[in-house]
């Protein structure tokens, strides 16, 4: 089984509440950064009276083949079989001073984060895994008033929602094959 996301650009309004209800799951201070787990990008395109905006919910993809675990020296990273959700163990992770942030300069997706403290653990997204232990939702699915986001097997996304892993402002790398559908806008 692999897990994954699924995004519709074409719902989202760039409201960042998937960002909060993230960082309140786990209990990180709101307005800490570099430490969101899942982060809003807003991209504007055109000229007047032709203006777009479009907006791109992320978080770790998951990927199939995580740039992320090769490169930790510690070997702190990890991709559990059971459901495919990378994960890091922060006690094993040597901190961003003293591997240089190797994880977070391979992921395409800029996943592996952060804070401002010296030395630094690697933190991201693990899919709410206590939640999902539960057969609940990851905690950004369940917060997002406009329904942009769902989360599930990546087999059972694909045959409700469709194979289209292009959008606004995304690229699908075909080396990492990060597990996400989107609807694009």
């Amino acid at each position: 089984m692999q897990l994954g996301f699924y995004f519709d650009q074409t719902r989202c309004t760039g409201c960042d509440t998937c960002t909060i209800a993230c960082k309140d799951w786990n209990e990180y201070p709101l307005g800490s950064e570099p430490a969101n787990w899942r982060w809003v990008v807003e991209m504007e395109s055109g000229k007047f009276p032709d203006l777009s905006v479009s907006y791109l919910a992320l978080s770790c993809l998951h990927c199939a083949q995580a740039p992320c675990i090769d490169a930790c020296p510690a070997g702190a990273i990890q991709k559990r079989s059971e459901e495919g959700v990378v994960t890091v163990d922060r006690d094993a992770c040597l901190g961003q001073d003293e591997c240089g942030a190797m994880c977070e300069s391979v992921c395409p997706y800029g996943a592996p984060k952060f804070s401002s403290e010296p030395n630094a653990k690697m933190q991201k997204c693990d899919f709410c895994l206590d939640r999902w232990a539960e057969r609940k939702l990851p905690i950004c699915v369940m917060g997002c008033p406009m329904r942009a986001l769902d989360a599930g097997d990546m087999e059972d996304l694909r045959s409700k929602y469709g194979s289209n892993i292009q959008a606004v402002g995304f690229v699908y790398s075909e080396t990492t094959h990060p597990s996400i559908m989107i609807r694009s806008k």
